[in-house]
């Protein structure tokens, strides 16, 4: 079949609503790329992995009504007319590949590198290989990007470590390539199993992973923990987060704006000697990450 694509400058609008308005027209595929010539490769703490000019792509299929779908942009973000935009024919090819044109290499922290494909890294990284074709949640997003900067900052060597509600299980083979001795990945979501599975197999670690499909699956304590979901969950979950944390563990909660911070606190605080939080803006968005330590008892 042939297929069209909806680009547009997003200038100021927030990309997760435009993400948000493209699924619910169809859309099989979104990318992010650099509208200007100003590429980030290495985003820094508390920087956003956007480029100063960003455009947003979407795949449709060919009888997807665009016109509707921008229709749609303009009624759902109070715009009186869109940003800069245009819509492609495009003839069949295996755009689960195409992805890997717009998702480069980034660092987080000092050793940790994402690459797609067979692209390179310097000497010495530590280094996951993402297929973006199999997985959502590739560390763009500030939630991820909080989490793998704080794995590459802890010394994993010859610990456990739970990936609570993993995605596409990048912090859980993140964490096994920094040092980690085994970790368990855990997703409601069967999609989320599958991409985990198929990603810990492409980075040769499928021997020290787990992955689990329930809550009541999960058997023991660790000693860290990673939660990227959401801070309606993640609340909810504190007592069954953190008693599967062992003494002294580390935990770190992310998928949280800045203004539900001390509610996460509050729930995590009892059980948790609490860190200062950390930040992350994309577009008029402050995401967050708490993290701390477990209690000794």
């Amino acid at each position: 079949m042939n297929w069209q694509q909806f680009v547009m400058d997003l200038e100021s609008l927030d990309p997760d609503q435009v993400e948000v308005v493209f699924e619910r027209h169809g859309a099989y595929s979104v990318t992010l790329t650099d509208a200007g010539d100003d590429p980030v490769l290495e985003p820094g703490p508390g920087e956003t992995p956007l480029w100063g000019d960003t455009r947003i792509t979407g795949l449709f299929a060919a009888d997807a009504d665009l016109a509707a779908l921008g229709d749609d942009l303009v009624a759902t973000l109070s715009l009186t007319e869109l940003p800069a935009h245009r819509i492609e024919s495009l003839e069949e090819r295996a755009w689960e590949r195409e992805w890997l044109k717009d998702f480069g290499p980034m660092q987080f922290g000092n050793r940790l590198w994402v690459l797609p494909g067979d692209a390179t890294a310097p000497d010495g990284a530590t280094v996951v290989r993402l297929d973006p074709g199999l997985a959502f949640g590739t560390g763009t997003h500030p939630t991820t990007a909080l989490c793998l900067e704080w794995l590459d900052g802890l010394d994993l060597a010859g610990k456990s470590l739970l990936d609570y509600g993993c995605g596409s299980g990048i912090l859980a083979i993140a964490a096994l390539k920094l040092g980690c001795s085994s970790a368990t990945a855990m997703d409601v979501d069967p999609q989320a199993v599958t991409a985990t599975l198929a990603n810990a197999a492409h980075n040769s670690v499928s021997d020290r992973l787990q992955v689990v499909g329930s809550d009541t699956a999960i058997e023991g304590r660790f000693d860290v923990i990673v939660a990227n979901i959401l801070a309606g969950p993640l609340a909810e979950l504190a007592e069954s987060i953190t008693t599967r944390l062992s003494s002294g563990g580390k935990l770190a909660l992310s998928g949280i704006l800045r203004n539900q911070v001390d509610v996460i606190r509050s729930a995590y605080g009892p059980l948790i000697d609490l860190d200062e939080p950390a930040f992350r803006t994309q577009g008029d968005q402050a995401w967050a990450r708490v993290s701390g330590t477990r209690s000794k008892s």
